[in-house]
């Protein structure tokens, strides 16, 4: 029997919290309460990975109990808040089943603005991200030498000239992690991968006269508008990502 995993409070708890086993619709309905975005597809994915068991009707419907549904909640606000991969979440669970009191595992912060003009030393231009090593990278995002030495050869992660990678490089590889589950290969990501080079091109493209300036507020000015402009392509390709979806699934 599954343990409850520690997460935070949520009404996902209430779910057959008379005893009764409940069908994977309505921990569908429960989980949506906190997780608008969950599906099925999601609570079946979890399952295929081990994270947890329903049981089987003769006629082989699944069905959830209480424990049940909690311990996807926490699965699920461990992703959204901690974003850990699942090699990661699964151990700390296995760790509360077998009584250890162990501390929910988080990614390390960003650094600090006094963290980074200590690094770049008094008066000097301070770096725009922090760079960590590939152990660290490989620590972090939970993954194997092969797999970023695969993703490297497909352009994913890249690492900077120093040998050192950016922060972002944490994130990337979560993701890649992630999807490799789902079976996307990193030839399947070349095409995220030529997309977000195109719309970085366009944000330079756009800021560039900016970044050019001799007035210094200009060149900060210029740095703030990437960001928006970042944000912004990001939000619209997730849209036509579900719009496309949409029609097609419909």
């Amino acid at each position: 029997m599954h343990r409850t995993p520690s997460g935070g409070a949520g009404s996902s708890g209430t779910a057959a919290s008379d005893g009764k086993l409940v069908s994977i619709g309505t921990v569908l309905n429960v989980l949506r309460e906190e997780f608008p975005e969950v599906t099925i597809s999601k609570i079946r994915f979890l399952e295929a990975e081990g994270l947890v068991e329903p049981k089987r009707t003769p006629s082989g419907y699944r069905k959830f109990s209480a424990a049940d549904v909690e311990r996807l909640a926490g699965v699920l606000r461990m992703q959204r808040d901690h974003y850990l991969p699942l090699k990661v979440i699964r151990e700390h669970l296995d760790a509360l089943e077998r009584g250890e009191q162990v501390a929910l595992p988080a990614p390390a912060p960003p650094p600090s603005r006094e963290l980074l003009e200590g690094l770049a030393g008094p008066g000097a231009e301070q770096p725009t991200a922090a760079r960590i090593g590939r152990a660290e990278l490989l620590s972090a995002a939970g993954i194997e030498e092969a797999e970023l030495t695969d993703w490297e050869s497909y352009g994913l992660i890249t690492p900077a000239a120093d040998g050192g990678y950016d922060i972002e490089a944490v994130t990337v590889a979560r993701l890649v992690a992630e999807l490799g589950r789902f079976g996307l290969e990193p030839r399947h990501l070349r095409a995220v991968k030529a997309a977000a080079e195109r719309e970085a091109g366009l944000v330079e493209q756009i800021v560039a006269p900016l970044r050019r300036h001799r007035n210094p507020q200009t060149r900060a000015h210029a740095e703030a508008t990437a960001r928006e402009l970042a944000t912004l392509s990001v939000r619209l390709h997730a849209a036509l990502v579900q719009t496309a979806l949409r029609i097609r699934l419909h």
